[in-house]
């Protein structure tokens, strides 16, 4: 049995049923990743603060990459621990690999501003990957709209046929509501990325930590204000739940429509096999499972919404035990409502209308009724009076059991005078179409209208805004992919030499990034030569995103570090020289390195024929790079 890290107040063992009470590993595990970004990035801290040295806390950060590189090799080393909660295992997982030094790694944090920011970085990456995932969904129902944009539909309303629209029209009414969710999750990720860490228990600690650097390390925006309500505040839980919710509500009402559309009944559309099932006892059925799961995990949602409110609503200030409640509707609303997002793509896309039914139901219903109306008011009748003979007109047709437009015109002029032959012509579904050419309206050219503006928004949202704040911070496991990604483009273009994704995850502590609006648009990596030499390499922008100074940002960042480390030397080898002596380097003669020299460049491709420049920065000049 492990030992509780709170041990030395209380003697002897817990009661085991208690354990199984309290004890959180067995969801909060799920914060792993999350916990040892946390802690590398307050091993930084407290070496700023003098707590440890730097090579202390380069040997703590590299342990605590093998934990997190083990805990994804090998889950059961997580899943079986008996520690208590996530926190405890890490640091027995620390502790194990280099000794009375792990112990230092708590000075100054408390679990309450650890587990509060554990929380908010898993928040962060959930929501973004939400936002990936509504985006998907709105692509696929926007080429749904594509394909169905000529195809008249019945519109409902109180769950009767009303007006003709076009199926595409529906289709867009939908990602009009999904983009409302995903401003509403940027929204929230907008309050997640503040920093409870370094606020304590609950008074803040009691070593110098620079907090906003902290939160930078964190890829945060900024330190909390307030150590009480850091500790304490779970409304970025309940905003985020809020969001997935009405997320959720909107994905019920889709899957409510559809389920009516594809009934025996309406027969205006079918779902694809691959999304539904059948019976055990009827061969004839072909069950509308998924869409019926979407409704169900809806109340799911807004009942882990309710939930974390009435947790919430008599917690005194600061820290209670109660918060240890506020995981599991979190992770179980983002499981759910990722799921379903996941789901709506390949079910719309293989959607088949009933083309000919559609057009006979929205035909069918005296929906053209409104048409007539809106017809003899053109014609001088004051709509109204346009109404009322309208739905005596419907009433007869039904009398007779025939549509309006089968209607004679001299039993139309008795109830509508006015009327003339071209009424006949205002009555097709295609004029009643043709007409609502207002913005927002079901036209086929205000659709086509719609469908592009829609493209157009989604591809916006591709791009971070050219005012985004460009952030630079340590990588983390999440960034592999973008990494790998940038350092193959430049290796092919020439401009580094190529690296391995096995040795890139080797030397992931190495590497930075630059991040705007969530996303990586650079990297580099800082390689230690010796205690007072290191290199800048694997330098790599995101050809989109050339311009912005996020390179210079890069160097920058990392001469920082090397001021931390204090590393007296940075060296370039490169092509563009002129664009590091813009950064404070200076040229010199590979020669002059024969660290580099002697580990690198001898086994070098290029070796003969080099065409690189040397050039090197000294951190402890008065400018610091900047």
């Amino acid at each position: 049995m492990t030992t509780a890290i709170w041990a030395g107040r209380l003697e002897g063992q817990p009661d085991s049923l208690f354990r199984e009470f309290n004890d959180s590993l067995v969801f909060d595990r799920a914060l792993v990743r999350e916990d040892i970004e946390g802690s590398i990035a307050w091993s930084k801290a407290i070496m700023r603060a003098g707590v440890i040295g730097a090579d202390e806390q380069v040997q703590i950060a590299a342990a605590l990459n093998d934990i997190l590189l083990m805990a994804i090799d090998d889950p059961s080393s997580i899943v079986d621990a008996q520690d208590e909660d996530v926190h405890s295992w890490v640091e027995r997982q620390l502790i194990a690999r280099v000794g009375d030094l792990g112990k230092k790694l708590h000075t100054g944090r408390s679990r309450n501003d650890q587990v509060a920011t554990d929380l908010r970085l898993w928040t962060v990456r959930q929501l973004k990957a939400r936002q990936t995932e509504l985006k998907a969904a709105m692509n696929a129902l926007v080429d749904l709209a594509e394909r169905e944009k000529a195809t008249a539909f019945p519109g409902y309303t109180h769950m009767q046929r009303a007006q003709p629209i076009l199926f595409a029209h529906w289709c867009l009414a939908y990602v009009e509501m999904f983009r409302r969710d995903a401003d509403r999750l940027t929204d929230a990720l907008k309050r997640v990325r503040s920093s409870p860490l370094g606020s304590g228990a609950l008074a803040g600690t009691a070593y110098p930590i620079d907090r906003d650097a902290l939160a930078k390390d964190l890829g945060l925006r900024s330190a909390s204000a307030n150590s009480l309500d850091a500790v304490s505040d779970r409304d970025f839980v309940i905003e985020t739940i809020f969001a997935c919710s009405m997320c959720a509500m909107h994905l019920s009402r889709f899957a409510e429509d559809l389920i009516f559309y594809s009934t025996t009944e309406a027969s205006l559309i079918e779902l694809p096999d691959a999304f539904t099932s059948g019976s055990s006892l009827m061969p004839q059925k072909k069950n509308p499972d998924a869409l019926e799961l979407f409704r169900g995990k809806t109340g799911r949602q807004i009942g882990n919404l309710v939930g974390m409110l009435v947790t919430m609503k008599g917690l005194p200030l600061a820290y209670n035990k109660d918060l240890q409640e506020d995981k599991e509707p979190l992770f179980d609303t983002m499981k759910q409502l990722s799921m379903c997002l996941r789901v709506l793509p390949p079910m719309v896309a293989g959607i088949v209308v009933n083309r000919e039914n559609a057009l006979l139901a929205a035909a069918e219903g005296y929906t053209n009724a409104t048409d007539l109306a809106d017809y003899l008011t053109r014609l001088g009748v004051p709509f109204r009076d346009a109404h009322h003979q309208a739905g005596r007109l419907v009433r007869k047709a039904i009398e007779r059991d025939s549509s309006l437009e089968e209607l004679p015109l001299d039993i139309i002029r008795e109830q509508a005078p006015r009327a003339n032959q071209d009424v006949y012509t205002q009555l097709t579904v295609s004029a009643t179409l043709e007409k609502r050419s207002v913005q927002g309206g079901t036209a086929p050219r205000s659709v086509e209208s719609a469908i592009e503006r829609v493209r157009r928004m989604l591809r916006e949202r591709a791009v971070p805004a050219e005012a985004g704040v460009t952030e630079f911070r340590q990588a983390r496991m999440d960034d592999l992919d973008s990494i790998v990604h940038l350092v193959d483009h430049w290796a092919q273009h020439g401009e580094n030499l190529p690296r391995s994704r096995e040795d890139i995850i080797k030397a992931i502590l190495d590497f930075g990034v630059a991040v705007i609006d969530g996303v990586v648009v650079g990297c580099a990596a800082l390689w230690v030569y010796t205690p007072d030499l290191a290199e800048i390499r694997s330098l790599g922008v995101h050809p989109e995103y050339h311009g912005r100074g996020v390179g210079q940002g890069l160097v920058r960042h990392f001469q920082q570090v090397a001021g931390q480390l204090h590393i007296d030397r940075v060296f370039v080898l490169t092509r563009a020289p002129e664009f590091f002596e813009k950064c404070a380097f200076r040229r010199v003669s590979i020669n002059s390195l024969p660290e580099k020299v002697l580990k690198d460049c001898a086994n070098c491709p290029k070796n003969t024929c080099c065409d690189e420049i040397a050039l090197i920065h000294d951190t402890t000049t008065a400018d610091n790079g900047k």
